[in-house]
């Protein structure tokens, strides 16, 4: 049987449904992971403070884009794990006044090691902005 050009066979020869469902939804998963990070990345290196459920522990932003942050730590958060945190986005970079609070919720999508340090990738699935 052929799906999207390419062939999918089982020991029929006949592709089940929920193969095919499963499939569709890894690809869609990855099409998806694909559109976040060609997202415009800007190097910002500001203190935060990232909780999860295992607790808060200190980061530093490594970049910013529109669909997620990429943080330094000393500590590994598995992918998966729910996340909150606050950036401080200082008035002079974003043309403000005053500072810009932006009040976080979201998930890792990404963990790995890097220089000593663990790389955590997080995708913002909620944000606040707040006058600082």
């Amino acid at each position: 049987m052929r799906s999207e050009g390419r062939s999918v066979g089982t020991v029929s020869g006949e592709a089940t449904e929920q193969q095919l469902t499963s499939e569709a939804q890894q690809q869609t998963a990855t099409k998806h992971y694909a559109e976040m990070q060609s997202a415009p990345r800007f190097p910002l290196r500001l203190p935060v403070e990232l909780k999860s459920t295992s607790g808060a522990c200190a980061a530093e932003t490594q970049n910013i884009s529109a669909n997620g942050v990429l943080f330094a730590m000393d500590r590994d958060v598995p992918v998966g794990s729910l996340v909150d945190f606050t950036i401080l986005l200082p008035g002079d970079v974003v043309g403000s006044r005053c500072d810009v609070q932006i009040d976080c919720h979201g998930r890792v999508v990404r963990s790995f090691e890097d220089k000593g340090r663990r790389g955590v990738g997080v995708v913002i699935d909620e944000y606040h902005f707040e006058r600082a």
